[in-house]
């Protein structure tokens, strides 16, 4: 038996998707920058995509700008909001996604002064400690994630954004992780930049979007050409542009099903796990506020610690010890490093999708408990 539970890192590409991604590669391969009969349907493929994505989040198609992925759509965002609006400071948190850590500490090099806000001791961000960060200092940008892709904590979006508004501070937030499995209403979420990736929510790798308010005014980070009214120079990416699109529409057409499929899922896992390995805990605020995809498990410390994704591997099951953008790398997580826990004990994050069963947890755990019943538990 083969479980996939890593989709977190990413999913699997949803077949009505496949079907509308082949179609536009058969029928619509003109340039939509041509102004002739085939370069004018392939516009229309976008544009009509560039709408779909915008009724889904309440939004205007304009505010739609259409990216390689969430990494180029975090640091475009942040790094036009220092050179187009003024932007002296960013607060942002230690546990973001290295697409928005990197980019602050790149920009921190620049003299752009980098505030790291407080977090409680399960990962959650100290939103008073946030409040008091913004009531004074330079123009400022907070970046913070609305649920952490190691973790699963949610950010409470609407606070934040009105604290933002209070002391005239840009928003801007990475919904990578939840973009598909809720729902945005922006005409009520007062966000300056928001940002998504396709391959998250089953569609296709290499394309995302990011959401720039019309209040808000930036020049383009990609120069070359009128592309994305002028905002992103280069080819656009029809086929991807128009699978992200048919992807939105089958997410928001079954997510209340989706939600309580994997919900059930995951609170499943829990209690299974509870019965099968002594000692097992829970990374982040797994029971609480948590986006209902991730589930980061704390196991006891054995002879075998380190050893432990790689054993599951071997048995047939995909997991992650923490963000796949990092997984090929020999330092730990740096979102687990944050956190009030036990380093040695070894950590796995298991992320769900509409695809997965019942049998695919039923088997994981026995996998587990299998190589927890080998071993003795030092601690």
């Amino acid at each position: 038996m083969s479980v996939y539970l890593d989709n977190a890192a990413t999913t699997q590409i949803d077949s009505e998707v496949i079907e509308a991604v082949c179609r536009v590669m058969k029928e619509n391969y003109g340039n939509p920058s041509s102004v002739h009969g085939h370069g004018r349907k392939a516009r229309a493929e976008i544009e009509k995509a560039r709408r779909t994505a915008a009724a889904h989040l309440k939004a205007s198609p304009a505010e739609i700008f259409f990216t390689s992925g969430g990494t180029e759509a975090d640091n475009m965002a942040i790094l036009c909001s220092i050179r187009d609006l003024g932007v002296k400071r960013i607060i942002t948190s230690k546990i973001e996604h290295h697409a928005v850590l990197h980019t602050a500490e790149c920009a921190e090099k620049d003299g752009v002064q980098l505030v790291f806000v407080k977090l409680t001791p399960n990962g959650h961000v100290d939103l008073s400690n946030l409040e008091e960060l913004l009531a004074s200092g330079p123009k400022t940008l907070v970046s913070l994630m609305h649920a952490n892709n190691e973790i699963g904590n949610l950010l409470d979006l609407k606070k934040v954004s009105e604290m933002c508004r209070r002391n005239g501070a840009y928003f801007h937030t990475d919904t990578v992780q939840t973009m598909c499995h809720y729902k945005f209403n922006l005409q009520e979420l007062d966000v300056d930049f928001l940002t998504a990736s396709a391959h998250k929510f089953h569609g296709p790798k290499g394309i995302g979007f990011l959401y720039i308010n019309s209040k808000v005014q930036v020049k383009p980070m990609i120069h070359g050409g009128a592309q994305e009214r002028n905002m992103r120079g280069g080819t656009e990416n029809i086929y991807g542009i128009v699978g992200l699109a048919k992807a939105m529409d089958v997410a928001y057409g079954e997510l209340k099903q989706h939600q309580d499929h994997v919900q059930g899922l995951k609170t499943y896992m829990i209690s299974e796990l509870r019965n099968a390995v002594e000692g097992v805990k829970f990374n982040g605020d797994a029971e609480g506020d948590s986006l209902y995809t991730v589930l980061n498990v704390c196991f006891p410390h054995t002879p075998i610690s380190e050893m432990l994704l790689f054993n599951l591997d071997i048995m047939g099951i995909s997991a992650s010890g923490g963000s796949a953008c990092s997984s090929g790398s020999n330092v730990g997580s740096h979102v687990l490093a944050q956190l009030d826990r036990d380093q040695q004990r070894p950590a796995i994050r298991f992320s769900f999708s509409k695809f997965n069963t019942k049998e695919d947890i039923d088997f994981t755990v026995s996998k587990i408990a299998e190589l927890f019943a080998k071993h003795k538990i030092i601690s």
